[in-house]
C-alpha cells in the first residue's frame, strides 16, 4: 500500500466548538479530517475526555494524525498522549490550552516531554489561561511556543472564524510526514546510469 498522509483530528474544547469557529473551518478543509465529539462537552471531564480521543482514534482504522485541539480540549489530548506513548498520533497543535489549575487538574497532567512534536499557541489576554501560565507548560511538555498577542481566547467570540495560522501548521506537519516517508533511492549516477 502506498503512503498515506496523516489525516487531521479536531479536538474541540467546552460546549463544541460551533459551525463559525475556526476548528468547524479547519475540519471543512480537509475531507478525511475526524472531529472527537464528546457525550456531554459542557462537562470537562479529564479521563472522560480522553478516552473519547482513543476511542475516536480507534473507530477511524489505521493511519497517522495531526491532532488540532482548542482550550480544554488541549488538556484532554495531552492526558490522552501521556497514556498512550504509542499512539497514531505524529504531532500536535494546542490551542488555547485552558488553565489546569481553573479545573484542580495540574496534578493530573503530564509535567513532562509529551512523546510527540507538539506547539502550543496562546495568547497575552487569553481569560482562560495567561501567556506565562501557558510558556510554563509549552516548556514542561516540550512544546514550541507561540505567543499571538492580545487576541483573547482565540475562538468564534474573540473575532476568530478561518485561522489560517492553524491550516499552515497542518499543511507543514503534512509535508514534513511526507518527507519522512519518501524513500531514499540512490541516484543514478551511482549505478552509472547517465541522466
Amino acid at each position: 500500500m502506498g503512503y498515506r498522509a496523516p489525516r487531521i483530528l479536531i479536538i474541540p474544547g467546552l460546549n463544541d466548538s460551533g459551525p463559525a469557529h475556526w476548528q468547524t473551518w479547519l475540519q471543512a478543509q480537509y475531507r478525511d479530517a475526524r472531529r472527537v465529539t464528546q457525550r456531554d462537552p459542557s462537562k470537562p471531564e479529564l479521563e472522560r475526555w480522553a478516552e473519547r480521543i482513543q476511542r475516536t482514534l480507534e473507530v477511524a482504522g489505521d493511519g497517522e494524525w495531526l491532532a488540532v485541539a482548542h482550550s480544554f480540549g488541549a488538556l484532554a489530548l495531552v492526558r490522552y498522549l501521556a497514556d498512550h506513548p504509542d499512539s497514531p498520533i505524529r504531532e500536535s497543535l494546542l490551542v488555547a490550552p485552558a488553565e489546569p489549575d481553573k479545573f484542580g487538574l495540574a496534578e493530573a497532567l503530564p509535567h513532562l516531554r509529551l512523546p510527540r512534536r507538539t506547539r502550543l499557541i496562546a495568547s497575552s489576554n487569553d481569560p482562560w489561561m495567561s501567556a506565562a501560565s501557558a510558556a510554563r507548560w509549552a516548556h514542561r511538555w516540550g512544546a514550541s511556543f507561540s505567543n499571538l498577542g492580545a487576541v483573547g481566547h482565540i475562538n468564534t467570540e474573540a473575532g476568530f472564524g478561518p485561522f489560517p495560522l492553524a491550516k499552515a501548521w497542518v499543511d507543514a506537519a503534512r509535508q514534513r510526514a511526507a518527507a519522512e516517508h519518501r524513500p531514499q533511492h540512490a541516484s543514478f549516477l551511482e549505478w552509472g546510469f547517465a541522466i
